[in-house]
């Protein structure tokens, strides 16, 4: 069995499919599912199946673009920051933090009023990391190649 990856509240991690080398993200083990900011969010077909096309803003001093097309996963509701229901897209993706990567499902949604564009909620951690809640950036930089 592999040893747990050691985490704080807030991790550097990176997201290969969707070509984000490096974003910062708060750990939120209270929200059950992830979520992204993602932009200009819009539906789209290809080869026959529902897609989704959207841009995510990486933690670069540019601001640099992403855009992204993903199959569907899923919509449903999501209890918001705010306490509201809100119907959000799912896409699966990579997830990357601390030399380790595995799939995740996350959400696409108006992060833009908070000050981290990525969460991480405890489904994407399911017995994969410990949490140390008084620290940040334990597990280094995230290590994904994304040429491939």
């Amino acid at each position: 069995m592999r040893s747990r990856l050691i985490i704080g509240w807030r991790e550097l991690i990176s997201l290969p499919d969707l070509g984000v080398r490096r974003l910062h993200a708060k750990i939120d083990t209270g929200a059950r599912s992830s979520a992204i900011h993602a932009e200009s969010v819009l539906e789209v077909f290809q080869r026959g199946q529902m897609c989704v096309r959207f841009e995510v803003i990486t933690d670069d001093d540019l601001g640099t673009r992403s855009v992204c097309t993903l199959p569907v996963l899923d919509r449903r509701h999501v209890m918001n920051s705010g306490g509201k229901r809100e119907l959000r897209y799912f896409v699966h993706t990579t997830l990357c933090m601390g030399g380790r990567c595995w799939p995740i499902q996350l959400s696409l949604t108006t992060r833009h009023q908070l000050r981290y564009s990525m969460l991480i909620g405890r489904q994407a951690l399911g017995g994969r990391v410990v949490i140390y809640p008084g620290r940040r950036y334990l597990a280094g930089e995230p290590t994904a190649d994304l040429s491939e």
